[in-house]
């Protein structure tokens, strides 16, 4: 999630556990602890695929953040002020402060390494996505009312009871759109196939659909609102002939551990050589993905390993005219989007997409 989604979360947390004994320190603890994790973004790792699959690495491991609130625990309990709070009631309230961020962000897509340094995949349950107005501002209302009233504790709690509940629901509406496409699924023949199924921008109403096919891969918007309305898989080109020159980088070995088979490939002119780029399909929105890594250079007719990646930056961003017709999507308007329209030409394998 967002700094400042993740500083509203801890500072919540922080009123929750100690508000009645510390007010609006609490608070302030909480919201500066809440964004201690996401420090790692500082850290430069000398190449483009390491950054970003390092990043909600080490300092977003439960073992590390529960070390790390111990020894705060233990530092409070000896020479802080307070001396009624006792050494279990700190140590509360600085693991959940801490804990609570990796947490959230393990159910947004990108992926979490919840259990640095075993080498296991990032954690993602995507049940919300990286930006949502409804749980951010929730927080930051309850904050307010805690901060003005100082009545910090319950406020907080009920800011943290009113976004739990709107996380259930949220994994709840992904339940019902997972229940309506595997007919659709099973009719394709595409049960076992990798499926990713996510929230769209802002919202979790609509969702967004991938399944990976070999060469190809599908997408599809799914609203709530459907109603009887089928959903439609749209195919696109992945290019996974060029998967083996992709794995034989370390880079390109380290980009599958982290974003599994939803990968693309494509081949570029870029500083005047033919370049084989990587993009993870998992983040963004069809034609909007932010992610693509050069991973080789074609040299005397051979693809070789670039010995540093470098991140291509998209040339698109969402405007606001895109995010009314994904508000119209929502709404139940099947003909305002479909999740191609703004896929470049040469991955369609179907020229025109209809019914979507």
């Amino acid at each position: 999630m967002d700094s400042l989604t993740q500083a509203a979360l801890g500072a919540a947390v922080g009123g929750a556990v100690l508000g009645r004994r510390l007010g609006r320190k609490a608070v302030l603890i909480g919201a500066v602890l809440g964004t201690l994790p996401d420090l790692d973004v500082v850290l430069d790792y000398g190449d483009a695929v390491a950054n970003v699959t390092e990043h909600r690495g080490f300092s977003h491991s439960l073992f590390v953040l529960a070390g790390l609130a111990t020894l705060l625990a233990l530092l409070c309990a000896r020479f802080a002020p307070a001396r009624d709070i006792s050494l279990p009631r700190w140590w509360c309230f600085f693991a959940l402060i801490l804990m609570t961020h990796p947490l959230l962000d393990a159910l947004t897509t990108y992926g979490t390494q919840l259990f640095w340094p075993l080498k296991v995949a990032p954690a993602a349950w995507p049940i919300i996505f990286i930006i949502d107005p409804f749980y951010t501002l929730t927080l930051l209302v309850a904050l307010g009312v805690a901060v003005a009233t100082q009545r910090v504790r319950q406020a907080c709690s009920w800011g943290l009871a009113i976004t739990c509940v709107y996380l259930l629901i949220a994994a709840g509406a992904k339940t019902v759109i997972e229940q309506r496409l595997d007919p659709v699924l099973a009719e394709q023949g595409l049960e076992e196939a990798p499926l990713l199924i996510q929230p769209t921008p802002f919202n979790i109403v609509l969702w967004r659909a991938t399944v990976v096919d070999g060469d190809r891969y599908y997408e599809s918007l799914i609203s709530l609102f459907d109603g009887d309305h089928v959903p439609r898989l749209e195919p696109l080109m992945r290019n996974a002939d060029f998967e083996a020159v992709a794995l034989s980088s370390l880079q390109g070995q380290r980009l599958a551990w982290f974003a599994g088979s939803f990968l693309r490939y494509e081949t570029r002119q870029l500083n005047g050589q033919e370049t084989l780029i990587a993009t993870d399909i998992r983040l963004g929105f069809p034609g909007f993905h932010p992610f693509s890594f050069t991973l080789a250079s074609l040299e005397n007719e051979h693809w070789e390993p670039l010995a540093v990646s470098q991140q291509v930056e998209s040339s698109r961003g969402i405007d606001w005219q895109t995010l009314a017709r994904l508000a119209s999507r929502a709404a139940g308007n099947t003909s305002a989007l479909c999740a191609s329209d703004f896929v470049a030409q040469k991955w369609r394998i179907e020229p025109v997409i209809y019914g979507c």
